[in-house]
Parts: C-alpha cells; sequence; structure tokens
C-alpha cells in the first residue's frame, strides 16, 4: 500500500468518526438556524450582494476589489468544478442520514467545499482593501459558511480544509495580484 493510501485511508476514518458524531447530534433550535442560515449566505447571493454594495460604497478602491473577489471566486469555482468531477466523493449525508438537516446540496459531490472556498477566497481578497474590521466580519463569515457545511452534512471535515486551503491562497493571490499590479 502507498504512503498516499495509507493517508487517505487515516484521513477518511477520522472524517466518517466526525460524521458519524455530527448526524447524531440534535443541536438546539438557536444552533440549526444558524447554520441553515449561513449556508444559504454561501449559496451565493451573499457575494453579488456585497459587489453591489461595494460599487455604492466601496470608496476609491471599489474597483479594485470587487475585480479581485471576482477573479478569486471565479477561479475557486473552476477549481472545485474540476476537483468535484475529478473525486466524485459522496456526500455524508448519502452515507449516514442526518438527523435533523434536510437541505439539498447545490451538486453531487462532495470534495472539496465549493461553498467554503468561496467564502475565504472573497473574504481574503477583498478584505485587505478595506478596514481589519471588515476583514474580520468577512473571515467571521467564511468560518461560520464552513463549519455550517460540516454540521449539516454536506461536507466532510477534510473537504472543508481543503476548501479552506484552496479560498485562503485564492484570495490572498488575487489581492496582492489586483493591489501590487494592477493598481
Amino acid at each position: 500500500m502507498t504512503v498516499a493510501k495509507t493517508v487517505w485511508r487515516q484521513l477518511e476514518a477520522g472524517d466518517y468518526g466526525l460524521m458519524r458524531r455530527v448526524h447524531r447530534w440534535l443541536a438546539p433550535r438557536p444552533v440549526q438556524m444558524l447554520m441553515i442560515a449561513a449556508t444559504r449566505l454561501g449559496d451565493g447571493w451573499l457575494w453579488w450582494v456585497m459587489g453591489m454594495a461595494l460599487l455604492l460604497f466601496g470608496g476609491t478602491q471599489k474597483y479594485l476589489a470587487i475585480a479581485a473577489g471576482s477573479t478569486a471566486a471565479g477561479l475557486g469555482i473552476l477549481i472545485f468544478c474540476a476537483l468535484k468531477h475529478a473525486s466524485r466523493r459522496k456526500r455524508p449525508f448519502e452515507i449516514v442520514p442526518h438527523c435533523w438537516a434536510a437541505i439539498a446540496p447545490p451538486d453531487q459531490y462532495s470534495f472539496p467545499s465549493g461553498h467554503t472556498i468561496t467564502a475565504f477566497a472573497v473574504a481574503l481578497a477583498i478584505g485587505p482593501f478595506y478596514s481589519h474590521a471588515m476583514l474580520l466580519v468577512l473571515l467571521l463569515t467564511a468560518i461560520l459558511i464552513a463549519t455550517s457545511r460540516i454540521i449539516l452534512g454536506m461536507h466532510f471535515l477534510s473537504d472543508v480544509l481543503a476548501g479552506s486551503i484552496i479560498g485562503i491562497t485564492l484570495g490572498r493571490m488575487s489581492y496582492h495580484f489586483f493591489f501590487f499590479h494592477v493598481r
């Protein structure tokens, strides 16, 4: 057995253990509502609303910020579509039913989390153009969206961790490109 297969099996074992615990957890109603709201924030409409708000109130750097966020999100979508098609990993709720969540996923496969990629990519592409407070709010939103994907049975922890790494990388690269090269 190769090292990669051994590592993948250990990763899956951890993913499956967490999945079983999460899917049995009957979260309090406020937590359920928060997780559903967070996942809906990441469905894409939040990023469109944020783009419109930046156009109206984004100040002198609004076009650079919008370009950076759009580029990071667009590249993220291309990457997660390609990886999902290649991996064809089942979603957690398809393996073990969830005890309270019944949300239809936007696509068929689990790896990586597109919601997480987009949330971190946008946060780290747009946030640094503005105040530390805005960056913090965007990062907390990204973390909440990522967490909701696990709690709702849409993704395994490794899907969300991979999505976070990809999103952070794309966001930082896009910000640096537009801030230092286009400006």
